[in-house]
């Protein structure tokens, strides 16, 4: 994690496991998602906000890498940092760290996230030409986002 990243806690459910006793798979792409929209409200944007200008973000690929198993009652911080090139797209960065070991000097690092995203025009179905500019208008804190 850099120190521009917005993180979120989550302590990992006993219901989220698999027959393993490990993170199913699908949550660490729900806990992305919680830190993202965390991220966004973090920046004074709501759902809410979003769907009134008839705008919406979505996700068009996703990349994880699995580095350690996660079990129930682990403590995690799940990071977002917007990357924002040029374009219809941008990319989210994300990871997924313990926090509750001895050793916080090195925490261990249990899944890197990348995804591929953009700002959807709801009634044009079309990705907006300037998603950064999209979610500029609408934060009340665009430096949040790295606007």
């Amino acid at each position: 994690m850099s120190d521009q990243d917005f993180t979120v806690p989550i302590t990992v459910r006993g219901y989220e496991t698999d027959a393993q006793g490990h993170l199913n798979q699908a949550c660490y792409l729900q806990y992305a998602e919680h830190a993202r929209w965390a991220h966004l409200e973090s920046a004074g944007i709501r759902q809410a906000d979003l769907l009134a200008a008839g705008v919406g973000p979505v996700v068009l690929e996703t990349t994880i890498k699995y580095r350690r198993e996660l079990r129930a009652g682990d403590e995690v911080a799940v990071s977002c940092r917007f990357e924002w090139g040029t374009g219809k797209t941008f990319r989210l960065i994300q990871t997924i760290t313990r926090t509750d070991e001895p050793d916080a000097a090195t925490p261990t690092v249990a899944a890197e996230l990348t995804a591929v995203s953009g700002i959807l025009d709801l009634t044009a179905r079309r990705l907006v030409p300037d998603p950064r500019a999209a979610l500029g208008a609408l934060a009340t804190d665009p430096a949040a986002l790295g606007i």
